[in-house]
């Protein structure tokens, strides 16, 4: 069985606009159900870490596989990384392994083009909050679907003059706007795509300090679109079982469940007022990439 590392999947995933047109496709199959996919299997090994499995499968594509991620915040410690993952491909015929692949590449591709495809909700101005890995990759995607302006709050002055000097390079189109005045950048913000940790102290937006009819996009539970946010909202899941799955153990109870699908959103259009989109990151649209790669790789 052959496993591709990182660096191997980065130079075979497809383009930031490829993908955001593959990820507005898984969005759709989640939406009417063309899709097998299951909530997060979450196991903890020790407090304070987590794993989760995300099983999919695609009949009509002939997809099927699963995506492996553990989360141990102390590594740094240890100076390695926080989370750890892996894809695994099969045969949807046969059951047997195609291969393995490092996630890490593809997991920051696949995030960005779902918040890409996303996008198609609102055309407004976006601001970014942080300025992490997500960051990085969200500027690629923003280059590929046509959206050249950015504001990017993050609370060090030189992880944002990092990215910046990053983004003249690997995303040239893009003019980003960088800032530690968080009031500022969110100022009647109308997109805002949150990359800040799950409860970081201290995130949560204000309903007060954006457009009241502005589109939230919240990375994988990230705190920033709190319940109260939230409340009096549409809400919509790129998965909306596994959201309701886990919404209460991420989010609190308290958190209004997802009415609708993302898929269903980008098919229907919009809805008036404000509206907050989770991208979960749903191991189908892990399995999407991961089927470009190994097919890339001769596999």
């Amino acid at each position: 069985m052959r496993h591709l590392t990182d660096d191997q999947v980065r130079t075979l995933l497809p383009s930031p606009a490829d993908a955001v047109a593959m990820m507005r496709e898984t969005l759709a199959a989640l939406a009417d159900g063309a899709a097998s996919v299951a909530p997060k299997s979450q196991v903890e090994p020790r407090a304070g870490a987590f794993a989760n499995a995300m099983p999919a499968a695609w009949p009509a594509r002939g997809l099927l596989g699963m995506k492996w991620v553990a989360v141990v915040p102390d590594n740094a410690e240890r100076d390695l990384p926080a989370i750890s993952g892996l894809v695994l491909l099969s045969d949807a015929t046969t059951g047997t392994t195609r291969c393995t692949m490092d996630a890490g590449e593809l997991t920051a591709l696949r995030t960005a083009a779902v918040t890409g495809a996303s996008l198609a909700l609102d055309d407004r101005p976006v601001v970014f909050l942080g300025t992490g890995v997500q960051a990085r990759s969200h500027l690629r995607v923003l280059e590929a679907i046509g959206r050249p302006e950015v504001t990017v709050w993050g609370r060090r002055r030189e992880a944002l003059d990092e990215l910046v000097a990053w983004g003249r390079e690997h995303a040239p189109d893009v003019r980003v706007t960088a800032t530690t005045d968080r009031a500022a950048a969110l100022a009647g913000a109308c997109v805002v795509v949150s990359g800040l940790p799950i409860g970081l102290d201290g995130a949560g937006i204000g309903a007060d300090e954006i457009a009241p009819d502005a589109t939230l996009l919240p990375l994988d539970y990230a705190s920033s679109a709190h319940a109260g946010l939230a409340e009096g909202a549409a809400v919509a899941a790129d998965d909306p079982e596994q959201f309701e799955a886990l919404r209460p153990v991420k989010l609190g109870a308290d958190y209004p469940r997802a009415t609708t699908a993302t898929g269903a959103l980008l098919r229907d259009g919009r809805p008036e007022g404000r509206v907050v989109v989770q991208n979960l990151g749903s191991g189908l649209g892990d399995v999407v990439l991961a089927d470009v790669v190994a097919r890339a790789s001769g596999l």
